[in-house]
Protein backbone atom coordinates (compact mmCIF):
# COMPACT_ATOMS: atom_id res chain seq x y z
CA UNK A 1 0.00 0.00 0.00
CA UNK A 2 2.51 2.46 1.16
CA UNK A 3 4.45 1.55 -2.25
CA UNK A 4 1.72 2.23 -4.42
CA UNK A 5 0.99 5.73 -2.60
CA UNK A 6 4.70 6.38 -3.00
CA UNK A 7 4.81 5.57 -6.69
CA UNK A 8 1.57 8.01 -7.48
CA UNK A 9 3.27 10.90 -5.30
CA UNK A 10 6.30 10.48 -7.55
CA UNK A 11 4.07 10.52 -10.82
CA UNK A 12 2.77 14.24 -9.58
CA UNK A 13 6.23 15.46 -9.00
CA UNK A 14 10.05 14.94 -9.08
CA UNK A 15 10.46 14.78 -5.57
CA UNK A 16 8.27 13.88 -2.15
CA UNK A 17 8.72 16.39 0.93
CA UNK A 18 9.34 15.32 4.03
CA UNK A 19 6.29 15.48 5.57
CA UNK A 20 4.43 13.67 3.16
CA UNK A 21 6.89 10.93 2.81
CA UNK A 22 6.57 11.16 7.32
CA UNK A 23 2.99 10.83 6.67
CA UNK A 24 2.65 8.27 3.83
CA UNK A 25 4.67 5.76 6.43
CA UNK A 26 2.43 6.88 9.75
CA UNK A 27 -0.71 5.62 7.83
CA UNK A 28 0.79 2.88 6.87
CA UNK A 29 2.50 2.10 10.98
CA UNK A 30 2.00 4.34 14.21
CA UNK A 31 5.17 6.18 14.20
CA UNK A 32 7.03 6.29 17.67
CA UNK A 33 9.22 9.73 18.00
CA UNK A 34 12.41 9.71 20.16
CA UNK A 35 13.60 12.56 21.35
CA UNK A 36 17.38 13.38 22.29
CA UNK A 37 18.52 15.68 24.93
CA UNK A 38 21.65 16.68 26.53
CA UNK A 39 21.03 18.87 29.41
CA UNK A 40 18.43 20.77 31.07
CA UNK A 41 20.11 23.96 32.70
CA UNK A 42 21.11 27.60 31.84
CA UNK A 43 24.53 28.56 30.32
CA UNK A 44 25.93 31.74 29.58
CA UNK A 45 28.00 30.43 26.57
CA UNK A 46 26.41 26.87 24.62
CA UNK A 47 28.04 26.74 21.14
CA UNK A 48 27.20 23.18 20.88
CA UNK A 49 23.53 23.69 21.32
CA UNK A 50 23.25 21.51 24.25
CA UNK A 51 21.09 23.01 26.80
CA UNK A 52 17.61 23.63 27.27
CA UNK A 53 16.47 25.85 29.70
CA UNK A 54 14.58 24.45 32.53
CA UNK A 55 11.69 26.53 31.55
CA UNK A 56 11.11 25.04 28.04
CA UNK A 57 11.99 21.79 29.16
CA UNK A 58 9.14 22.31 31.67
CA UNK A 59 7.02 23.33 28.59
CA UNK A 60 7.72 20.41 26.47
CA UNK A 61 7.18 17.97 28.40
CA UNK A 62 3.45 19.33 29.83
CA UNK A 63 2.83 19.72 25.78
CA UNK A 64 4.10 15.88 25.14
CA UNK A 65 2.02 14.80 28.36
CA UNK A 66 -1.15 16.47 26.72
CA UNK A 67 -0.98 14.97 22.88
CA UNK A 68 1.23 11.67 23.28
CA UNK A 69 1.68 8.48 25.35
CA UNK A 70 5.81 8.58 26.51
CA UNK A 71 7.08 5.09 26.22
CA UNK A 72 10.32 4.02 27.67
CA UNK A 73 13.25 3.61 25.60
CA UNK A 74 13.67 -0.40 26.41
CA UNK A 75 9.61 -0.94 25.88
CA UNK A 76 8.51 -2.92 23.20
CA UNK A 77 6.26 -0.97 21.20
CA UNK A 78 5.45 -3.27 18.66
CA UNK A 79 1.38 -2.11 20.66
CA UNK A 80 1.35 0.90 20.70
CA UNK A 81 -2.19 2.35 19.16
CA UNK A 82 -1.01 5.57 18.21
CA UNK A 83 1.75 7.31 17.62
CA UNK A 84 3.86 8.06 20.77
CA UNK A 85 6.97 9.73 22.22
CA UNK A 86 10.40 8.32 23.91
CA UNK A 87 12.69 10.57 25.99
CA UNK A 88 16.06 10.04 25.81
CA UNK A 89 19.50 11.45 26.97
CA UNK A 90 23.01 11.51 26.29
CA UNK A 91 26.33 11.65 28.09
CA UNK A 92 25.69 12.15 32.14
CA UNK A 93 25.70 15.85 32.62
CA UNK A 94 25.14 16.37 36.72
CA UNK A 95 22.04 18.57 35.66
CA UNK A 96 20.29 15.36 34.23
CA UNK A 97 19.81 14.67 38.16
CA UNK A 98 19.17 18.40 39.45
CA UNK A 99 17.45 19.84 36.65
CA UNK A 100 15.97 17.22 34.30
CA UNK A 101 14.85 14.64 37.04
CA UNK A 102 12.61 16.81 39.07
CA UNK A 103 10.66 17.77 36.13
CA UNK A 104 10.08 14.35 34.50
CA UNK A 105 9.00 13.25 37.59
CA UNK A 106 6.85 16.35 38.33
CA UNK A 107 5.11 15.84 35.06
CA UNK A 108 5.29 12.15 35.78
CA UNK A 109 7.40 11.49 32.43
CA UNK A 110 9.73 8.38 32.09
CA UNK A 111 13.06 9.03 30.72
CA UNK A 112 16.07 7.09 29.43
CA UNK A 113 19.86 8.42 30.09
CA UNK A 114 22.98 7.06 28.38
CA UNK A 115 25.84 7.26 30.24
CA UNK A 116 29.62 7.87 29.40
CA UNK A 117 30.86 6.33 31.98
CA UNK A 118 34.93 7.55 31.83
CA UNK A 119 33.67 11.05 33.05
CA UNK A 120 31.64 9.67 36.63
CA UNK A 121 33.20 10.76 39.96
CA UNK A 122 35.79 13.19 37.71
CA UNK A 123 36.49 16.80 37.44
CA UNK A 124 37.01 17.05 33.74
CA UNK A 125 35.00 18.47 31.11
CA UNK A 126 33.74 16.44 28.40
CA UNK A 127 35.91 17.08 25.45
CA UNK A 128 34.09 19.51 23.73
CA UNK A 129 33.37 21.56 26.60
CA UNK A 130 36.72 21.37 27.46
CA UNK A 131 37.70 22.92 24.13
CA UNK A 132 35.11 25.57 24.58
CA UNK A 133 36.80 26.58 27.87
CA UNK A 134 40.22 26.95 26.47
CA UNK A 135 39.57 28.47 23.69
CA UNK A 136 36.27 30.55 23.89
CA UNK A 137 37.45 32.68 26.99
CA UNK A 138 37.10 36.58 27.33
CA UNK A 139 41.17 37.29 27.92
CA UNK A 140 44.25 37.74 26.76
CA UNK A 141 45.51 34.49 24.41
CA UNK A 142 49.34 34.25 22.73
CA UNK A 143 49.07 35.08 18.93
CA UNK A 144 49.34 31.56 17.81
CA UNK A 145 48.51 28.02 18.59
CA UNK A 146 50.81 24.97 17.41
CA UNK A 147 49.71 21.79 17.58
CA UNK A 148 52.14 18.75 17.64
CA UNK A 149 51.13 16.17 15.54
CA UNK A 150 52.51 14.02 12.88
CA UNK A 151 49.11 13.69 10.45
CA UNK A 152 47.48 17.13 11.80
CA UNK A 153 49.81 19.62 12.85
CA UNK A 154 49.48 23.10 11.74
CA UNK A 155 49.61 26.69 13.37
CA UNK A 156 47.14 28.97 13.95
CA UNK A 157 46.37 32.68 14.36
CA UNK A 158 44.81 33.22 17.76
CA UNK A 159 45.02 36.75 18.81
CA UNK A 160 41.24 37.28 18.13
CA UNK A 161 37.75 35.84 19.42
CA UNK A 162 37.46 34.91 15.41
CA UNK A 163 40.79 33.24 15.14
CA UNK A 164 40.07 31.17 18.12
CA UNK A 165 36.49 30.62 17.19
CA UNK A 166 37.89 29.31 13.61
CA UNK A 167 40.43 26.89 16.07
CA UNK A 168 38.00 25.37 17.24
CA UNK A 169 35.61 24.88 14.64
CA UNK A 170 38.86 23.07 13.38
CA UNK A 171 39.76 21.38 16.65
CA UNK A 172 36.25 19.85 16.77
CA UNK A 173 35.87 18.40 13.52
CA UNK A 174 39.92 16.72 13.70
CA UNK A 175 39.21 15.21 17.08
CA UNK A 176 36.33 13.43 15.69
CA UNK A 177 38.74 11.64 13.58
CA UNK A 178 41.23 10.61 16.65
CA UNK A 179 41.21 7.94 19.42
CA UNK A 180 40.63 8.82 22.91
CA UNK A 181 45.06 9.20 23.83
CA UNK A 182 45.57 11.36 20.70
CA UNK A 183 42.36 13.51 21.83
CA UNK A 184 44.14 13.77 25.32
CA UNK A 185 47.54 14.41 23.80
CA UNK A 186 46.15 17.49 22.10
CA UNK A 187 44.61 18.87 24.96
CA UNK A 188 47.39 18.63 27.27
CA UNK A 189 48.84 20.68 24.40
CA UNK A 190 46.65 23.65 24.85
CA UNK A 191 45.84 23.42 28.23
CA UNK A 192 49.89 23.90 28.48
CA UNK A 193 49.37 27.15 25.74
CA UNK A 194 46.39 28.29 27.38
CA UNK A 195 48.09 27.98 30.94
CA UNK A 196 44.92 25.86 32.70
CA UNK A 197 45.17 22.76 34.90
CA UNK A 198 42.39 20.06 33.69
CA UNK A 199 40.01 21.17 37.11
CA UNK A 200 36.48 21.47 34.91
CA UNK A 201 33.55 23.83 35.62
CA UNK A 202 31.32 22.75 38.28
CA UNK A 203 28.67 24.34 35.43
CA UNK A 204 29.82 21.49 32.88
CA UNK A 205 30.59 18.40 35.51
CA UNK A 206 29.59 14.99 34.61
CA UNK A 207 27.60 12.72 37.49
CA UNK A 208 29.21 11.26 40.01
CA UNK A 209 28.69 7.81 41.10
CA UNK A 210 26.95 8.32 43.72
CA UNK A 211 24.74 10.84 41.72
CA UNK A 212 24.21 8.36 39.10
CA UNK A 213 23.14 5.38 41.71
CA UNK A 214 20.32 8.87 42.60
CA UNK A 215 19.32 9.73 39.01
CA UNK A 216 19.00 5.43 38.31
CA UNK A 217 16.99 5.03 41.50
CA UNK A 218 13.88 6.81 40.39
CA UNK A 219 11.07 5.18 38.83
CA UNK A 220 11.00 7.20 36.21
CA UNK A 221 14.58 6.82 34.94
CA UNK A 222 16.05 4.03 32.83
CA UNK A 223 19.90 3.57 32.54
CA UNK A 224 21.93 2.92 29.30
CA UNK A 225 25.22 2.84 27.98
CA UNK A 226 27.14 5.13 26.01
CA UNK A 227 30.76 3.81 25.85
CA UNK A 228 33.88 4.77 28.38
CA UNK A 229 35.35 7.75 26.76
CA UNK A 230 32.62 9.37 23.51
CA UNK A 231 35.03 8.66 21.19
CA UNK A 232 33.42 8.47 17.54
CA UNK A 233 33.29 4.87 17.15
CA UNK A 234 33.95 4.55 13.49
CA UNK A 235 37.47 5.98 14.21
CA UNK A 236 38.49 3.55 16.37
CA UNK A 237 39.82 -0.51 15.64
CA UNK A 238 37.32 -3.50 16.47
CA UNK A 239 39.45 -3.92 19.46
CA UNK A 240 39.29 -0.49 20.79
CA UNK A 241 35.32 -0.40 20.07
CA UNK A 242 34.61 -3.92 21.54
CA UNK A 243 36.94 -2.22 25.24
CA UNK A 244 34.50 0.68 25.01
CA UNK A 245 30.98 -1.19 24.56
CA UNK A 246 32.39 -3.90 27.39
CA UNK A 247 33.97 -1.99 29.81
CA UNK A 248 30.88 0.52 30.06
CA UNK A 249 27.85 -1.84 30.22
CA UNK A 250 30.01 -3.66 32.49
CA UNK A 251 30.59 -0.78 34.84
CA UNK A 252 26.78 0.20 34.94
CA UNK A 253 25.83 -3.07 35.30
CA UNK A 254 28.13 -3.40 38.75
CA UNK A 255 27.09 0.21 39.74
CA UNK A 256 23.78 -0.34 39.47
CA UNK A 257 23.63 -3.62 40.37
CA UNK A 258 21.08 -4.31 37.00
CA UNK A 259 21.41 -5.48 33.32
CA UNK A 260 21.53 -3.40 30.98
CA UNK A 261 20.44 -3.61 27.42
CA UNK A 262 19.68 -0.22 25.65
CA UNK A 263 22.88 2.11 24.24
CA UNK A 264 23.24 5.02 22.17
CA UNK A 265 25.92 5.93 19.73
CA UNK A 266 28.36 8.42 20.61
CA UNK A 267 27.37 11.47 17.86
CA UNK A 268 25.71 8.77 15.92
CA UNK A 269 25.15 10.11 12.71
CA UNK A 270 25.17 7.53 10.14
CA UNK A 271 29.28 7.81 9.60
CA UNK A 272 29.99 7.63 13.16
CA UNK A 273 29.63 4.35 13.59
CA UNK A 274 29.87 1.14 10.95
CA UNK A 275 28.35 -2.15 10.30
CA UNK A 276 31.17 -3.73 12.58
CA UNK A 277 30.38 -1.36 15.26
CA UNK A 278 26.61 -2.94 15.07
CA UNK A 279 27.97 -6.36 15.04
CA UNK A 280 30.28 -5.62 18.38
CA UNK A 281 26.56 -4.04 19.93
CA UNK A 282 24.72 -7.73 19.71
CA UNK A 283 27.83 -9.36 20.87
CA UNK A 284 28.11 -7.16 23.86
CA UNK A 285 24.01 -8.14 24.70
CA UNK A 286 22.99 -4.76 23.55
CA UNK A 287 19.02 -5.26 21.89
CA UNK A 288 18.09 -1.60 21.46
CA UNK A 289 20.58 1.09 20.26
CA UNK A 290 19.97 4.39 20.01
CA UNK A 291 21.85 6.92 16.79
CA UNK A 292 21.12 10.70 16.04
CA UNK A 293 20.26 10.99 12.95
CA UNK A 294 16.75 12.68 11.75
CA UNK A 295 13.78 10.18 11.38
CA UNK A 296 10.60 8.27 13.53
CA UNK A 297 10.46 4.53 14.97
CA UNK A 298 8.00 1.94 12.75
CA UNK A 299 7.92 -1.81 12.78
CA UNK A 300 11.05 -1.79 9.77
CA UNK A 301 12.69 0.32 11.98
CA UNK A 302 16.54 -1.32 12.41
CA UNK A 303 16.37 -2.31 16.36
CA UNK A 304 20.57 -0.95 16.35
CA UNK A 305 19.93 1.99 14.23
CA UNK A 306 17.31 3.81 16.10
CA UNK A 307 16.57 7.49 14.44
CA UNK A 308 16.19 10.19 17.48
CA UNK A 309 14.74 13.78 17.20
CA UNK A 310 17.55 16.30 18.21
CA UNK A 311 15.77 18.90 20.66
CA UNK A 312 16.98 22.53 20.73
CA UNK A 313 16.05 25.36 23.94
CA UNK A 314 13.16 25.88 22.14
CA UNK A 315 9.65 27.39 23.39
CA UNK A 316 6.89 25.72 23.48
CA UNK A 317 5.41 26.49 20.10
CA UNK A 318 8.60 26.33 17.81
CA UNK A 319 9.07 22.61 20.25
CA UNK A 320 4.95 21.53 18.83
CA UNK A 321 6.13 22.90 15.18
CA UNK A 322 8.51 19.75 14.74
CA UNK A 323 5.50 17.17 15.42
CA UNK A 324 3.60 19.31 12.93
CA UNK A 325 6.22 18.31 10.25
CA UNK A 326 6.67 15.19 11.30
CA UNK A 327 3.27 14.15 10.30
CA UNK A 328 2.04 13.14 13.55
CA UNK A 329 -0.27 15.70 14.83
Amino acid sequence: MMRAALRSARRHGQTIVRPIWHRLQNYVDQPIVILLYHRVTTLLTDPQQLAVSPANFRAQMLFLKQHFPILRFADDWSQAQRPAVVITFDDGYADNLYEALPILEEVQIPATFFICTGHLGTQQEFWWDELERILLRDQPYPAHFTLADAQHGQRWATQTRAERQQLYDQLHRLINQIDAPQRAQWLDQLRAWAHLDAQGRPSHRALSVAELRQLASSPWVTIGAHTVTHTRLAAQSAAQQAIELQESKQMLETTLARPLTTFSYPFGGRYDYTQQTIALCKATGFTKVAANFAGQVHRWSDAYQLPRQLVRDWAPERFAQGFTRLGVM
